[in-house]
C-alpha cells in the first residue's frame, strides 16, 4: 500500500494547512509541463492529496490503509487507468475536492493565471531604510534629506524609452495589441493563456530611437536625494512607508520606501504618550521650605516653583510643554526625589536636634 504521508513528506499529524503546502510544492516541483517534470509523481502526489485533504477520506485511510474504491485512487475511474476517469471539478471546489484554484497552484506555469487573462500589473521592489533621529527631533518631528542609490525611472525620457523627439512604431511582436495569446497542451487538458508582450511590455508600440541615457530601458540605476517628512511624536523602532519611494520598474509602478525610525535617548526625559516624564532632585532645604530649581526642557530652560512642604515621589507637573499632538500638547511631569545629605556639620546637627525636640 501507498504511504501517501510519505509521498507528501509530511507527518501523520500534519494538519489541512500543512498538507495543502506540501502539495503545492510537489505539484510546481513534478507538474509535466515542466523542464524537469515528473509524471508519474505528479499523479501520486495528487493521489495522496485527494485522499488527505478530504477529512472523511483521511479517517478511512488512517484507519484501513485504503478507501472506498480501492486504496483511495482517485485516477482509476471507471475509463481505466490514467488522468481519463478523474473528476476535475474538485480542483475547484471544496466538496471532496482539492478546494483551491487550480490557476492558483500553476499559475508559474501558464503566465500567470492557469488560463486568466492578463495578469498584475509588474511593481519595483520595496526598499527599507534605518534613520536615526535624536530625541527633540522625535518630539517635534524633523525633515530628513537622505541618499539612495537605486532604481528610478530615466529623467531623459522620463520612462517612455524613446529618445526625445522620435516617433513610436507598432510592436511587431504583438501586433499593437499588448497581449501574447499562447495555448498549451499537458496531461491535465488545453491550456489557453493570454500575457504581457515582453517586446513592448504592454504598451503595444516601441520607439524608433532608443533613448541614449537608459538604453530604451525606461528606467536607470542613479543616486538619488530623498526629503524624508518625519513627523512629531513618532516612536522608536516604529516603521514609516513613502508610497512609489522604491525601486522603479519599466511597464510598472514603482515599489515602495519604507524607513524604520531609532531614536536616540535623552539624558532626563522619557516619553509616554503626549508627555515628557523626568525625576528632580530637590535639596532637602527646598522640600521643607520651598524654593525654586531651573529646569532644561526641550525648548530651553524654565524655573520650576517648589511648594513648601513637598513629600518624596510627589509629582509636579510643567503644563503645555510636552509632546504636541492634534493641536493640542501634552505636559513635562516632574517625579521628585529629595536629596538626602551625607554629612551634617555640627552646627547643622544641632539645629536639627532642636527640631527634633519639637516634634519635627
Amino acid at each position: 500500500m501507498k504511504n501517501y504521508y510519505d509521498i507528501l513528506g509530511v507527518p501523520k499529524n500534519a494538519s489541512e494547512d500543512d498538507i495543502k503546502k506540501a502539495f503545492r510544492k510537489l505539484a510546481h516541483k513534478y507538474h509535466p509541463d515542466k523542464k524537469d517534470g515528473d509524471a508519474t509523481k505528479f499523479k501520486e502526489a495528487s493521489e495522496a492529496y485527494t485522499v488527505l485533504s478530504d477529512t472523511s477520506k483521511r479517517q478511512q485511510y488512517d484507519t484501513y490503509g485504503q478507501t472506498s474504491g480501492g486504496g483511495g485512487n482517485p485516477f482509476s475511474g471507471q475509463g481505466g487507468g490514467g488522468f481519463e476517469g478523474f473528476d476535475f471539478s474538485g480542483f475547484t471546489n471544496g466538496d471532496g475536492g482539492f478546494g483551491f484554484d487550480l490557476g492558483d497552484i500553476f499559475g508559474d506555469i501558464f503566465g500567470g493565471g492557469g488560463g486568466r487573462r492578463g495578469g498584475s500589473q509588474k511593481r519595483g521592489k520595496d526598499i527599507q531604510i534605518d534613520i536615526e533621529i535624536d530625541f527633540k527631533e522625535s518630539v517635534f518631528g524633523v525633515k530628513k534629506k537622505v541618499s539612495l542609490n537605486k532604481t528610478t525611472v530615466c529623467d531623459h525620457c522620463h520612462g517612455k524609452k524613446a529618445e526625445p523627439g522620435t516617433d513610436m512604431t507598432t510592436c511587431t511582436t504583438c501586433g499593437g495589441s499588448g497581449q501574447i495569446k499562447e495555448t498549451r497542451r499537458s496531461i491535465l487538458g488545453q491550456f489557453s493563456s493570454t500575457r504581457t508582450c515582453s517586446q513592448c511590455e504592454g504598451a503595444g508600440k516601441i520607439p524608433k530611437v532608443k533613448c541614449k541615457v537608459c538604453y530604451g530601458a525606461g528606467v536607470r540605476e542613479k543616486n538619488e536625494e530623498v526629503m524624508l517628512d518625519i513627523p512629531g511624536g513618532i516612536e522608536n523602532g516604529e516603521m514609516m512607508r513613502m508610497t512609489g519611494g522604491g525601486e522603479a520598474v519599466s511597464g510598472g509602478t514603482a515599489g515602495d520606501l519604507y524607513i524604520k525610525i531609532h531614536v536616540n535617548k535623552h539624558l532626563h526625559f522619557i516619553k509616554e504618550g503626549i508627555n515628557l516624564l523626568m525625576d528632580l532632585d530637590v535639596k532637602l532645604t527646598d522640600a521643607l521650605l520651598g524654593g525654586e530649581v531651573p529646569i532644561d526642557t526641550l525648548e530651553g530652560r524654565l524655573t520650576l516653583s517648589i511648594p513648601e512642604g513637598l513629600a518624596f515621589g510627589e509629582i509636579l507637573r510643567i503644563k503645555g510643554k510636552g509632546v504636541p499632538q492634534g493641536g493640542r500638547r501634552g505636559d513635562i511631569i516632574v517625579k521628585v526625589n529629595i536629596k538626602m545629605p551625607h554629612r551634617l556639620s555640627r552646627d547643622n546637627k544641632k539645629h536639627i536636634e532642636e527640631l527634633k525636640r519639637e516634634g519635627l
